[in-house]
């Protein structure tokens, strides 16, 4: 059985880089397996990216276009669905706007082509912050919305996959919400990770080096940096950042508020890396656990599993954005395999979501929890007030 996958968001590929990686066979030798229909994104560079990687010989149908301009009911039929639909007003770091922001409504598009297409099963991702943003009510309006999306509705298992735990030499911590149509006769479990031991995770150094990079690999290109920052980084030892007491004080940064523990934080070299994003400035590039220097693109690829050949198209700043975007392929592979490993009837290890059961009944009571340690919380503080005013 083959799949015809359709994608919105798409990026540069890593979430279909892992679901075309992704093969099972069943019993009677029947092979499972992901082919790319089309795929949406609105960044050129990042088109060309999937286009170069994922589908050299059909670049038409990756569509570059703003998804709310996007003519779904003109797309080819599709079996499967992804769909990493953008982050921003969900993450943990920023301002949380939730559905008020510019991003949070824009997972309604993913929901609008279940409704046109009704594949037999999807996947979505999304980062961890999602299930707390809006009081914990944008994630259960939307596993709501997924639910009841296309002819036949969806059973879904949402699960805060740690990549770490699956082999990926990073600590990426993302929500993926796999849905299967209800009127097919498969369950989805989630995959067991193999490596829940720590003392078992890929490191960084282990992603860098084991494998060393040609000195001419694609995105190799090294940052020059100004001998002052050289010089700080000389002080901060591995998995340390500009906020090390070892710092000389000349060399300090002199930043008042929040200290981001992301500023000039080197690598520790027996750890797999701390999250890869799409942001570099202000000393945010990622630094290199032994050579006084941020990681180049492929190193930070190198930490995301792609493969040294896959090429990224545009400049250096344009590049760092779609690897930090990106969903790791290994980690995409593993989750594909295990849907499709469902429909083969295949039995594999597996554990339970932290959302299982009545997800909706879940939800709405971590909700109500919420809401009445935040009223707690307020009443003490009230109480506070008063006995000052005393």
């Amino acid at each position: 059985m083959k799949f015809k996958k359709g994608e919105l968001f798409c990026g540069p590929g890593g979430l279909s880089l892992g679901a075309s990686q992704a093969k099972v066979k069943n019993e009677a030798g029947e092979l499972f397996s992901v082919e790319h229909a089309w795929a949406n994104d609105f960044d050129e560079n990042t088109c060309e990216t999937f286009r170069k990687n994922i589908c050299p010989e059909r670049p038409e149908s990756v569509i570059c276009e703003d998804v709310r301009k996007l003519d779904i009911t003109k797309l080819e039929p599709i079996d499967a669905f992804s769909f990493g639909f953008p982050c921003n007003d969900f993450s943990n770091v920023g301002e949380k706007k939730g559905f008020d922001g510019e991003y949070g409504p824009l997972y309604t598009y993913g929901i609008k082509v279940l409704n046109q297409f009704s594949p037999k099963w999807f996947l979505a991702e999304n980062v961890g912050g999602l299930e707390s943003a809006n009081d914990g009510n944008a994630f259960l309006q939307i596993l709501t919305d997924m639910a009841n999306a296309g002819e036949h509705g969806y059973e879904l298992t949402p699960h805060l996959y740690k990549f770490e735990q699956y082999g990926v030499p990073q600590a990426r911590h993302r929500i993926i919400i796999v849905g299967i149509r209800k009127d097919l006769d498969v369950v989805f479990k989630i995959p067991k990770p193999k490596y829940e031991d720590p003392a078992l995770w890929v490191s960084s150094k282990h992603a860098l080096e084991d494998d060393p990079i040609r000195d001419d690999a694609l995105n190799h290109d090294f940052t020059r940096h100004q001998n002052k920052v050289v010089e700080m980084l000389s002080y901060i030892p591995p998995g340390g950042n500009a906020w090390s007491e070892e710092i000389p004080e000349h060399l300090r940064l002199n930043v008042k508020g929040a200290r981001l523990s992301n500023i000039y934080r080197r690598l520790h070299p027996d750890l797999p890396s701390y999250t890869v994003t799409g942001s570099g400035g202000g000393g945010t590039h990622m630094y290199h656990y032994d050579e006084l220097r941020a990681l180049t693109n492929r190193e930070r690829a190198r930490l995301q599993t792609f493969p040294d050949e896959f090429e990224f198209i545009g400049g250096k700043e344009s590049v760092r954005k779609q690897i930090g975007m990106a969903v790791p392929p290994l980690g995409a592979k593993i989750i594909v395999e295990a849907i499709l490993n469902s429909f083969a009837k295949v039995t594999y290890p597996s554990v339970e979501s932290k959302w299982s059961g009545d997800i909706k009944k879940t939800l709405e009571e971590n909700i109500k929890k919420r809401k009445d340690r935040a009223a707690g919380k307020q009443l003490d503080l009230d109480k506070e007030l008063q006995e000052a005013a005393k």
